[in-house]
């Protein structure tokens, strides 16, 4: 196995996997090869609706896609949950980035975004260590407290679905890809790839992802 193929992530210069998945913000599919030849895409690969990291980063997305758009960047996300239940939550907290549902996580496999194993030492981070990736508690917080206290921040009740998702993919890292109007990844970001566990929650800024609009492609 090459060095490249060992980091995670898809890296940059390789071909970005196309994918067919339902569309969230309207009925039908969508394909990452609709955008070839038409624009550059980023990419935003999510955990299901249960996280709130990826919640709020999701709501983050939506207000740069407007600025990433006027650079030539549409700005697309994927959502591991199923479609219904991601229409459900967005009815109430609508975007206007388009989003597509994968619950089986088949764009994490693609583009390599891991799940890291639950050794005891992960156990124990996740159980001991305070973490604050957004910023906005007056203190941090171990991950389990953190998000129950950010579900009562955004008024959050889980679904069915919500549990069932975090039950299948408790530990799966979420990623971002710049892809180019060809279709090649010009920029990646995986989660936790630079920090070890205590990136976890963490999302480049907005004006992070304009300058990679402006400066990779």
């Amino acid at each position: 196995m090459s060095q490249t193929h060992s980091l995670p992530g898809i890296q940059p210069g390789q071909p970005a996997p196309d994918f067919t998945l339902p569309a969230i913000h309207r009925e039908g599919t969508v394909s990452l090869s609709d955008y070839r030849g038409t624009t550059a895409v980023l990419l935003a690969i999510y955990r299901g609706l249960y996280c709130p990291f990826c919640r709020r980063t999701i709501a983050q997305l939506d207000r740069a896609y407007e600025p990433l758009k006027a650079v030539g960047v549409e700005a697309l996300g994927v959502v591991a949950t199923e479609a219904h239940n991601a229409r459900l939550y967005f009815r109430f907290r609508p975007t206007r980035l388009p989003l597509l549902a994968d619950p089986e996580l088949t764009t994490h496999a693609l583009y390599r975004v891991p799940r890291p194993a639950m050794t005891d030492d992960v156990a124990k981070f996740l159980a001991e260590t305070p973490l604050d990736p957004t910023g906005e508690l007056p203190a941090p917080l171990p991950l389990m407290a953190l998000g129950e206290e950010l579900d009562r921040r955004d008024g959050f009740t889980p679904t069915d679905v919500d549990h069932r998702d975090m039950q299948r993919q408790w530990g799966q890292l979420k990623g971002q890809f710049l892809v180019d109007r060809d279709g090649i990844v010009r920029w990646q970001n995986v989660e936790c790839a630079q920090e070890g566990l205590h990136g976890l929650g963490k999302f480049p800024s907005n004006d992070e992802l304009l300058r990679v609009a402006r400066t990779c492609l």
